[in-house]
């Protein structure tokens, strides 16, 4: 799998080889020739690296996904990545703190984790995540969201807005 990936994308298991055929082309069209693009030995998700800023694909891939939404037959989400750490509390903590100047001094966030393949306990990795920022907590629509996404030996973190991951099937029926 990619180390240094910044966007994970989700499809059907079984469909990983049409999904990152799709995220190719798809990302040729948004003017990223040279995506770089794994299975990351979960079944349902790919790893990427785009030359592009992350959120910025995104945003162009939802305008193609608005006016053509059969080109995405496969991938399920897109999810943009700010940093990579190995899969360890002290360095999820180092990680999420570093990002946290995204949340502003008067808005809310909450704690996302999707692990595979690690034994370490959600409620560890959140309390390491959260450790060091100050800002108050709201589970329900807070206005950042620190997602943490552990994939065996690597954790990609993100600040997102809610609308900063691209959900297909939600936005194709909207």
């Amino acid at each position: 799998m990619l180390s240094d990936f910044n966007l994970l994308a989700t499809t059907s298991r079984g469909n990983e080889r049409e999904a990152c055929a799709e995220l190719t082309f798809l990302f040729k069209e948004v003017g990223d020739s040279a995506m770089r693009i794994e299975r990351s030995g979960v079944a349902g998700l790919i790893a990427a690296k785009t030359c592009l800023d992350p959120f910025g694909a995104i945003e162009k891939l939802r305008k193609i996904l608005v006016k053509r939404p059969y080109e995405f037959r496969y991938t399920l989400r897109i999810i943009p990545i700010e940093k990579v750490v190995r899969t360890d509390l002290e360095e999820i903590r180092q990680g999420a703190t570093e990002l946290s100047s995204k949340i502003g001094e008067n808005e809310t966030f909450r704690v996302t984790v999707e692990k595979r393949f690690t034994a370490i306990h959600a409620q560890s990795i959140i309390e390491a995540a959260a450790a060091n920022i100050k800002q108050k907590v709201k589970l329900t629509k807070p206005d950042k969201i620190l997602l943490v996404e552990v994939v065996g030996g690597l954790t990609g973190i993100s600040i997102l807005k809610p609308d900063d991951v691209l959900s297909v099937m939600k936005e194709k029926i909207l």
